[in-house]
């Protein structure tokens, strides 16, 4: 049973498992209808990337001595990049300005992670609102729908730091409910 986590095929599903609740979870319709995210192209981008984050955050928190957590961060986020790629393409994009949007995508990742993990850090509810206005409703002030976005990621963070390591590597892991969250 030791073994299966060393099989390729394992790994992958899990990073595509992991994935796909990321997205599953910044697809739902209570942060469109709910906070006011824009039900866009740059408004989902915008979740998937919030979401990310948490994960991230909690992987590379990780205290398995062999670099578990970081590994399967490394591979969520190169799946996450794969899924930009050809949605870029699918949408038409063609093959010699995709790279330029993915550096555009990029540069917009890291900037986004790192103010949002600086707040989440502290966690200053304030910065984080300031944030997520700013990026995700393109605000300089926050707002009622920021303050709820933010309240809904330090409460994920919270709960994705309660979670064990074999959650994540397992693919199992479950976003808690936003609308418990909103309403609280």
């Amino acid at each position: 049973m030791i073994l299966t986590a060393f099989r390729r095929g394992f790994h992958t599903r899990n990073v595509s498992a992991l994935y796909g609740m990321i997205v599953a979870q910044a697809r739902m319709p209570v942060f469109y209808f709910y906070c006011g995210v824009p039900d866009t192209v740059e408004g989902r981008f915008e979740l998937i990337v919030l979401h990310l984050v948490l994960v991230l955050r909690r992987l590379e928190r990780s205290d398995d001595p062999n670099g578990t957590g970081r590994n399967l961060g490394q591979r969520l986020f190169d799946a996450f990049c794969r899924d930009l790629d050809d949605n870029l393409r699918e949408m038409g994009v063609g093959d010699l300005a995709v790279p330029r949007e993915m550096r555009r995508f990029a540069e917009a990742f890291y900037g986004r992670k790192a103010a949002y993990l600086a707040a989440i850090e502290i966690a200053d509810q304030g910065e984080l609102e300031k944030a997520v206005a700013r990026n995700i409703f393109g605000t300089r002030s926050a707002d009622e729908r920021a303050a709820r976005l933010a309240r809904y990621a330090l409460a994920a963070a919270a709960l994705l730091d309660a979670e064990t390591d074999n959650s994540f590597v397992a693919g199992t892991k479950v976003f808690p409910a936003p609308e418990a969250i909103f309403h609280a």
